[in-house]
């Protein structure tokens, strides 16, 4: 089997999955993740923390420790998208495939969070008549 075999393979493989037998989870699991990253976002906004992604991306000292939260925030999420797609294997596949899994769990659990956490933040914040968090670290500073 060439490389390019196996990628059609894979690829074709996951494509598939929203349309087989359990198909209800590429719904349920980013609407679960969604909520969570309401609610981080909303404490987030309280505690007037920098956007969720945007210190992942541009701030090393603290990528870790908000990597590290945000996955934690979503783990039973991940297991759940993790379980429900290596049933999805067994079932329709034949087969374990450890890489799909992680990807789909990953697409369906964690994307959907670091997606929609940050947005919620600034909405809270204007609902709560706070100011961005960037704009509160430049009043610090002069």
């Amino acid at each position: 089997m060439s490389l390019l075999d196996f990628v059609g393979s894979y690829w074709h493989e996951l494509v598939a999955r929203p349309a087989g037998p359990m198909g209800f989870r590429f719904l349920l699991q980013p609407v679960m993740a969604s909520i969570l990253a309401i609610r981080d976002g909303i404490k987030d906004a309280k505690l007037n923390r920098s956007p969720y992604f945007w210190t992942i991306a541009t701030d090393q000292t603290r990528r870790k420790k908000r990597l590290v939260e945000g996955i934690h925030a979503v783990s039973r999420v991940l297991i759940l998208a993790a379980a429900m797609d290596i049933l999805y294997q067994l079932l329709e596949l034949d087969g374990l495939r450890p890489l799909e899994t992680v990807f789909i769990a990953i697409l369906l659990a964690y994307v959907p969070y670091l997606i929609v956490r940050g947005p919620t933040a600034r909405i809270a914040r204007r609902v709560m008549g706070l100011k961005d968090a960037k704009e509160t670290k430049s009043l610090h500073r002069g």
